[in-house]
């Protein structure tokens, strides 16, 4: 797809009056992405009915800001406060916050920064480009397809359980009877559900995922009373990276903007399946894995160049087929049908000149997006600067309000102070976060692909390993699952080796 009608609707989006509104739906969708419990789905839902009276162009142009700046500013709680903004940004915290703690704050937003606005254009670039001949690609996954690619995001517990692999598989494996609490996906036959009929539909993601990260740290947090302020002294000198730096980034930034471009293509899949896989790729290729979980900087670019590259991979089903690539974006194909407008292959065809209007639009969002975060940051961390017994009862109050809006329903704010406890012990005895996040993330998607993909076969699993695509993905995900043990084997052999030989 040319290029050249997109610059000619950049240039109508330069209007002030119209980059004024973008601007504020930057700056609001950053502010709702970096407060606990607040998300992007929910900064697009907010302020939907205020894009009502605009035309259908501007209307879109607005929310795509608002979802642009809702991705990129979960890195700003999930550096500074190790609490997630969004789910998106939970493979940020893995090292963003250690670095913060390590007095480089202003250094991990400033790398995160760069790597959420590159993946955003790179996302936007594909989406231009290839838009249909990638959503045609999407749409050969069938559910063992989607099944497979289940088990491959599955397979990065392993590298996320630190220093004990067993710990993390039972993280994982809490996560995935979590993800199972609830109705049956196809025969509807409560399971875990203790008589509750709030459990009928199973427990809430934004709930567990708030309480797991924000609220155990509140918890954390209040153990330390002599420690007045949450962050050290942060230095503020060289927090943008020299070019040289940045050479040394490209292909990791590159690597995991694709792969959030992908996985945002996939319906159904999302900023935190994307963040966590570019992070274990990340990890995987990098010469020094030993760093990762200590303050690594490639673990925060691979995260943000993955979760911002799902915009517009997530943008390639909706506009070319009408299939909302996650729930943003189906906030998104609502605004196209309020205006009177059916996404799909006619879409192209019949209206553009909107379609043009939307590529523009999440190009100009991601550098207004940069330059408010960048001009913001001596604010985002001078905030952390309040003392500690005033931030934190904030910060718990922002994690209520998140959890209570998403249903408006008080037992979600229970099952937000549940999971803080659980969050609290988990780490208290050890056991890492990531691997239990994983498996309440992809444990619904797994089991609902598996059970269609069954009904569809009569029950035969033949199909998950006749099929070359699903059997592609399947011995990648083994591969993955393997390949930490028989490198944590092979190092132990060679110490072995190491100590007898000096003996």
């Amino acid at each position: 797809m040319s290029a050249g009608p997109v610059a000619e609707a950049i240039q109508v989006f330069l209007a002030p009056d119209l980059l004024l509104w973008l601007l504020v739906g930057a700056a609001a969708g950053i502010l709702i992405g970096a407060l606990p419990g607040l998300t992007a789905v929910m900064a697009i839902t907010i302020l939907l009915p205020f894009t009502f009276t605009q035309s259908a162009e501007r209307g879109l142009a607005i929310l795509i800001s608002v979802y642009t700046g809702g991705m990129s500013g979960g890195l700003i709680s999930a550096i500074l406060l190790r609490m997630p903004g969004t789910p998106s940004s939970i493979a940020t915290t893995f090292d963003g916050y250690p670095m913060a703690q390590q007095g480089r704050a202003a250094r991990a937003m400033g790398v995160g920064i760069l790597a959420s606005f590159f993946g955003t254009v790179v996302g936007a670039l594909l989406l231009t480009l290839a838009a249909p001949p990638l959503a045609r690609f999407a749409l050969s996954f069938g559910s063992f397809e989607y099944f497979a690619l289940s088990l491959l995001a599955l397979s990065v517990m392993v590298s996320l359980s630190g220093k004990s692999v067993l710990k993390g598989l039972l993280s994982g494996l809490l996560g995935l009877w979590i993800a199972s609490i609830g109705s049956d996906p196809v025969e509807a036959v409560p399971r875990f559900t203790l008589g509750l009929t709030e459990l009928q539909g199973g427990l809430a993601l934004l709930p567990v995922l708030v309480g797991v990260f924000a609220v155990s740290q509140v918890l954390r947090e209040s153990e330390h009373v002599n420690k007045a302020y949450l962050l050290p002294p942060t230095n503020y000198r060289g927090f943008l990276p020299s070019l040289r730096e940045l050479r040394a980034h490209v292909g990791n930034a590159i690597r995991s903007a694709l792969i959030g471009v992908y996985v945002g293509a996939l319906p159904g899949t999302g900023g935190d399946v994307a963040g966590l896989l570019a992070y274990d790729w990340a990890r995987r290729r990098s010469r020094h894995p030993e760093r990762f979980g200590q303050g690594a900087e490639e673990g925060v670019v691979a995260s943000e160049s993955a979760n911002n590259g799902v915009i517009g991979g997530a943008l390639i089903p909706t506009l070319t087929l009408g299939i909302p690539g996650n729930a943003a974006t189906a906030i998104l194909l609502a605004g196209l049908t309020i205006h009177g407008l059916n996404p799909g292959p006619f879409l192209f065809r019949d209206h553009k000149e909107l379609v043009y209007s939307v590529f523009a639009a999440v190009f100009i969002s991601a550098f207004l997006v940069l330059v408010v975060q960048l001009l913001g940051i001596r604010l985002f961390v001078g905030a952390l600067q309040f003392p500690k017994h005033v931030l934190l009862p904030v910060v718990l109050m922002f994690c209520f309000l998140g959890s209570f809006a998403l249903n408006n329903r008080i037992f979600d704010i229970w099952v937000l102070i549940v999971f803080g406890v659980l969050g609290y012990v988990l780490e208290r005895g050890g056991f890492p976060l990531g691997p239990l996040v994983l498996g309440v993330i992809l444990g619904p998607i797994a089991e609902n692909h598996l059970r269609i993909g069954l009904m569809t076969s009569m029950g035969s699993f033949t199909p998950l390993f006749a099929r070359p695509l699903s059997l592609a993905i399947l011995v990648l995900a083994v591969a993955s699952f393997l390949s930490p043990l028989v490198r944590e084997w092979q190092q132990r052999r060679a110490a072995c080796r190491k100590g007898a030989a000096l003996a």
